[in-house]
């Protein structure tokens, strides 16, 4: 059950911090089970193939169309070309040009729209939530107070706050619902010219990259396709000649962050959970001593009051 911004605040002001930490780690946004991430029955995704990306950004132009960004004219974005995610940007291609002479490659940075996210289990109003349905990571802006632990959270570094405006917002991909909904295509995938992106059932993508592998053993592919358990599985699947971590793409291996933070918050709260009840029953012995003395010195007033007027 989620819980809202009114209902914490008022927590908060009716039994302090400790129910309140109580409370925000109960809400949904927190998972109570991490063993074994399901799939959302229609999950969609991306699969992106470094090995035939030319970078020729249609997919960056397209992505600011798709979603009415408007354009980035500060100094660091040349020709609305900025040279990393911000809070205008939803994707980006990079280039990775190693000094040693290996083979260069672009990559696609967007939301890895991860089975597991961090993002949503960091925000204690549920402001980044998955659907159900497709697994898409979704950003609700009523419920959002701007705290920013999505960006924190994200092993990815994919959420971007917007620092600027009256209202700010977090920026980041959510696969164009607004173009889903009209049964059409993400942007980016609707305009790249060498078919390095696509979108469809995450289960095909799968599948459609191992056979790229397969059909190219040990020779075009690092042998592994990123994000099928990485982080506990992403639905944005990446190939690559290079190394993914070179590409900005860390090795968390196959449990997801959220599992890996949770077992040890349990364990802290478990631990946590018997000195604040052993605390509690101090204060309440110390209460009730405090006003047996008060009614003791009530008494003793009382009587030598009578003595006083005999």
């Amino acid at each position: 059950m989620a819980i809202t911004r009114r209902e914490l605040i008022t927590t908060i002001a009716m039994t302090g911090g400790t129910a309140a930490v109580a409370v925000t780690v109960g809400t949904d946004g927190l998972h109570a089970d991490h063993e074994g991430v399901e799939l959302p029955s229609a999950a969609v995704g991306l699969l992106y193939d470094a090995t035939i990306c030319i970078g020729c950004k249609a997919c960056v132009a397209a992505c600011a169309e798709a979603n009415d960004s408007p354009p980035d004219t500060r100094l660091d974005s040349l020709h609305q070309a900025p040279n990393d995610l911000n809070d205008l940007t939803r994707n980006i291609i990079k280039l990775y040009k190693p000094k040693d002479g290996s083979p260069s490659s672009f990559v696609k940075r967007q939301c890895m729209h991860c089975l597991d996210p961090a993002c949503a289990a960091g925000c204690p109003f549920q402001a980044l939530y998955k659907d159900k349905e497709s697994g898409i990571v979704y950003w609700a802006a009523e419920r959002c107070i701007g705290c920013r632990y999505c960006t924190i959270t994200c092993p990815y570094h994919i959420p971007r706050f917007q620092w600027q405006g009256y209202n700010p917002r977090v920026t980041k991909c959510e696969l164009c619902n607004e173009r889903l909904e009209k049964g059409l295509k993400p942007g980016c995938t609707s305009v790249c010219p060498t078919g390095a992106v696509i979108f469809g059932p995450r289960s095909v993508l799968l599948m459609e990259a191992k056979r790229r592998i397969k059909e190219n053993p040990g020779r075009y592919y690092e042998d592994k396709v990123y994000g099928e358990t990485d982080n506990g599985g992403t639905q944005s699947l990446y190939l690559a000649r290079v190394p993914f971590d070179h590409l900005g793409l860390p090795e968390l291996g196959p449990e997801s962050v959220p599992a890996k933070t949770l077992r040890w918050q349990r364990r802290f709260y478990q631990y946590f959970a018997l000195p604040a009840v052993l605390y509690a029953a101090l204060v309440q012995v110390i209460r009730a001593n405090l006003k047996g003395h008060e009614e003791e010195a009530h008494e003793l007033a009382k009587k030598s009051g009578l003595r006083a007027q005999l």
